[in-house]
């Protein structure tokens, strides 16, 4: 699809835009560390919700808790901003943009934005659901591990629906 016809889309059904803000009793430098390791969101930022993640080149296939296998591509990853910004090239949609940004709050506390937009935009409510699952889950195990537990909390719900 052009870009004319992308946003002609857009403007007549409406791009579904998700966002989620949560606060993590965590510092900021190691939540943008473990956000920033692209290859390990499984084991360091939301284990249980993410099973499993290989690169294929700048590449991401990852596998979700239930069962969904999506490549999400590297759009970018920006150190000073704190700022990982990704696309998710195949799967249920027709386009995909998300974006994760971490900034430092009073106390030490992260505050963690994650933004997605998307179409079509109704699969805007499973996809909320399953943002709201992972961000339960990386709030649980950036706790666990700024707590000093040796393991993080890893999830066992299964939410329905594709990532």
């Amino acid at each position: 699809m052009s870009n004319t016809a992308l946003a002609a889309l857009c403007m007549l059904r409406g791009m579904a835009s998700i966002r989620k803000e949560i606060l993590i009793d965590a510092r900021p430098e190691d939540v943008w560390a473990a956000l920033r390791d692209w290859g390990a969101v499984h084991r360091r930022l939301v284990p249980g919700f993410v099973v499993d993640a290989r690169l294929q080149g700048e590449d991401r296939i990852v596998t979700f808790v239930n069962g969904v296998v999506v490549r999400e591509v590297l759009v970018d990853l920006d150190d000073d901003a704190r700022r990982l910004v990704w696309s998710v090239a195949d799967g249920p949609y027709t386009h995909h943009n998300a974006s994760a940004q971490v900034f430092a709050e009073e106390a030490g506390r992260t505050r963690f934005v994650w933004i997605a937009d998307l179409l079509p935009h109704d699969l805007a409510g499973r996809i909320s659901q399953l943002m709201d699952h992972g961000t339960r889950v990386m709030k649980q195990t950036m706790e666990a591990q700024a707590g000093g537990a040796s393991e993080p909390h890893p999830s066992s719900d299964r939410q329905p629906g594709a990532p």
